[in-house]
């Protein structure tokens, strides 16, 4: 068994709640952790120094929008997306499963990957979990995230089991293309509104092995409470000597549920598109301060 990234440093006596720290290529983080989401190598309307200024540990890049545009190659003669976007901290990639499920009527998922066509240009792609990783690895993040099929809300029991069954044998093979350079993998559980399924998935995926665990397939239109069940549920149960990362959840809220119930990693283009929109949370509720009043 290799050696976790995460260290636990301590745990709440009265909820699950813990803080700790994460090792990567670029730097410790500690956690709870929120990461600025960078989709196109850029965390739109902020600097780089202004985004240090702020406290962030570690931002997210997205891999469909890098592939497509300006591509990884590219990317990885600037030395990686540290050099290509002046960033020293570390840096999380996640996989483009969510983009590829977002864009349904562009692509056909199979057995071998996805088949695409890009959103700028029409042109077919195709991404497998070996390319995903393949793609992760140019890009030079700290932490890499496995392919996975999301699953739309509502879906049937039957479409649940046959998508997160897929998600479990592309996590596999995304394993076994995880290069030894020191990039973490983490394995995404997948399993709908279905807690039964989401355990089993987890299961799988600590069998397979990840330097940590995120919880995908939230957030994707399902009622809060629905969210927040699956939430209390699974999260606790996710491995303990690993982060556990709940992916593009983020209203400020959330952030606090997420950390009641031991998640340790978040990320949303909430802040940002808020921010670019006027929109401030305050404790009255939501502000808009392009509003006359």
């Amino acid at each position: 068994m290799h050696l976790s990234a995460f260290t636990q440093h301590c745990q709440s006596s009265e909820c699950h709640a813990r803080c700790g720290q994460l090792s990567t290529l670029h730097g410790t983080i500690e956690t709870p952790v929120f990461m600025p989401v960078g989709t196109q190598a850029t965390v739109k309307g902020m600097t780089p120094e202004a985004l240090k200024e702020i406290g962030a540990q570690i931002i997210l890049g997205n891999t469909y929008h890098l592939y497509i545009r300006p591509g990884h190659e590219l990317i990885r003669s600037f030395g990686g997306l540290h050099g290509f976007m002046h960033w020293d901290r570390p840096i999380l990639t996640d996989s483009g499963g969510f983009q590829i499920f977002s864009l349904q009527e562009l692509a056909k998922i199979t057995e071998e990957g996805a088949a695409f066509r890009s959103h700028l240009d029409g042109s077919p792609l195709f991404l497998s979990p070996e390319d995903a990783v393949q793609v992760q690895e140019a890009l030079g993040s700290d932490i890499m995230m496995a392919l996975d099929t999301c699953i739309p809300y509502p879906a049937s029991r039957e479409e649940t089991i046959r998508a997160t069954a897929l998600t479990n044998r592309w996590a596999k093979r995304c394993k076994e293309a995880q290069p030894h350079n020191g990039q973490l993998l983490f394995g995404i559980v997948q399993g709908g509104m279905y807690t039964d399924l989401r355990l089993a998935a987890m299961q799988e995926l600590e069998d397979i092995g990840f330097d940590g665990y995120a919880l995908g397939g939230l957030s994707v239109g399902e009622p809060k409470e629905e969210m927040l069940a699956i939430l209390a549920d699974c999260a606790h149960r996710m491995p303990k000597d690993h982060a556990r990362y709940l992916m593009g959840v983020g209203t400020p809220e959330d952030l606090v549920e997420g950390v009641f119930h031991g998640i340790d990693m978040f990320d949303c283009v909430m802040p940002t598109r808020n921010a670019r929109n006027g929109m401030l949370f305050t404790s009255q509720g939501r502000v808009v301060i392009k509003n006359a009043c």
